[in-house]
């Protein structure tokens, strides 16, 4: 997912597009003062109290910084990129849970053409199914790389959509997630839960840290980058091409394709 770039934010976004005023920095001393700066463009944005008193509330993360500087790419073979994910284990828990609850996938498949082996596949691949989400606080987190002058523009946007998701009430201020903010059971940055999500249960909300609504925006995101309904997805296809809109990483790819083979069969 970390891939994947905002296509339309919300409305609020488009209408007041950023000035990105707020001086970015490469260490913790200016983030205290990035942060007021930062706070009078997301007011400008629409984003409302509730938001702006969350955002003065996070913290540099020093954790993140710490992950952003050590990524350096997949530079794994194919097969010890399978062996470290797990893929085995992987296959394995996504036919269990494919029969636990087939109606749920076929529904899935029906509305938006992506079968159940690669929600799965994503799934485990993601989060281990849920049991890993992250350590990290998604809102100081986010901030900390909107602040980092490193990629300062492409994070600023998506620091405004989990804004928005707190204003919405749809994501906790102390939630928890990955190094760079990234959301739930399948991992979405802010801005793709603005432009992706589904509310699958039907409770009002987009919440990531549910299954349900996950997995649905997992398989509409999927859809809406040009997935073809019933047709194959192993490499040399245009479903595999839409894979490297989930992620760019051509191992990662594979590895989704082969393992939701396993489980589809």
């Amino acid at each position: 997912m970390r891939r994947a770039l905002i296509s339309t934010l919300a409305s609020l976004l488009l209408t007041a597009p950023m000035a990105l005023a707020a001086p970015c920095g490469n260490t913790a001393s200016g983030f205290e003062a990035w942060k007021a700066a930062f706070a009078q463009e997301a007011r400008g944005a629409g984003i409302g109290q509730r938001g702006v008193s969350v955002l003065m509330q996070t913290q540099y993360s020093t954790g993140t910084i710490a992950a952003d500087r050590k990524q350096t790419g997949v530079r794994y073979s194919l097969k010890d990129f399978m062996r470290i994910r797990g893929t085995d284990a992987i296959a394995s828990m996504g036919r269990q849970r494919k029969a636990q609850n087939p109606n749920f996938f076929a529904a899935l498949e029906r509305t938006y053409g992506v079968p159940a082996g690669i929600l799965l596949s994503i799934h485990g691949m993601e989060s281990g199914f849920g049991r890993v989400m992250g350590k990290y606080s998604v809102l100081s987190s986010v901030a900390t790389v909107a602040y980092d002058c490193r990629r300062s523009a492409f994070f600023s946007q998506h620091l405004l959509a989990a804004l928005q998701l707190v204003d919405r009430g749809w994501l906790d201020p102390n939630a928890r997630g990955a190094a760079h903010g990234e959301i739930g059971h399948t991992q979405f940055l802010a801005g793709n839960v603005i432009t992706y999500g589904v509310d699958g249960n039907g409770d009002g909300r987009v919440d990531l840290y549910n299954q349900t609504d996950a997995l649905a925006s997992t398989a509409n995101f999927l859809r809406r980058k040009g997935w073809q309904p019933g047709q194959p997805y192993q490499e040399g296809t245009q479903n595999f091409r839409v894979l490297n809109e989930w992620n760019a990483a051509t191992v990662y790819q594979q590895a989704i394709a082969l393992t939701a083979a396993r489980i589809d069969r």
